[in-house]
């Protein structure tokens, strides 16, 4: 479409899990010292390889965001963190990351937590394969989702009733659109 942003699936996924945050806000938390500390609005760190490292820009408010937003804006924050033109308050205060590293045809890995975040999602690469339905044996597109949780903050169940949730949404990408 003409004059629409380029929406990628990482795009998807990030709206998916900001939507997801909002039903399950014990994974949008951090442990803060002796306390856990639940947010109400998901800024979500979006990890951006770099040739000497890893950055993390953050979406702000994403889950208040519609999908063609998010598109714009996290390609603007990887564009700038790979030219170096991130701004400080750009770099920190994500409540939830998300690394994706289908790009590099990498099918499923074990993120590592941002401290003080609790948790991290970790995203393959999307693969045809053989899937079998009611209607019998097809070809489905499948991505592995992988969630890592500080479990100070939140118990396995948790993260596992989110992750039900991310999915349902990523398996009907539609609710996505409103």
């Amino acid at each position: 479409l003409e004059g629409q942003p380029k929406i990628s699936v990482n795009d998807f996924v990030v709206r998916a899990c900001a939507l997801a945050l909002r039903q399950h806000p014990g994974v949008n938390a951090s442990f803060q010292g002796e306390t856990i500390r639940v947010f109400h609005r998901a800024h979500i760190g979006i990890a951006v390889a770099l040739e000497d490292g890893l950055i993390t820009p953050v979406l702000r408010d994403a889950d208040a965001k519609s999908l063609g937003q998010i598109a714009i804006e996290a390609r603007d924050l990887a564009e700038r963190a790979r030219s170096r033109k991130l701004r400080v308050p750009e770099m920190s205060g994500a409540t939830f990351s998300i690394s994706n590293l289908g790009m590099f045809d990498v099918t499923e890995f074990s993120a590592i937590i941002n401290p003080p975040e609790g948790a991290i999602l970790a995203v393959g690469t999307v693969r045809a394969l053989p899937v079998v339905t009611d209607a019998g044996l097809g070809v489905g597109r499948r991505m592995m989702l992988t969630l890592s949780c500080d479990h100070r903050v939140m118990d396995g169940a948790m993260g596992a009733r989110f992750l039900q949730d991310v999915r349902r949404l990523l398996e009907e990408p539609l609710r996505l659109l409103v």
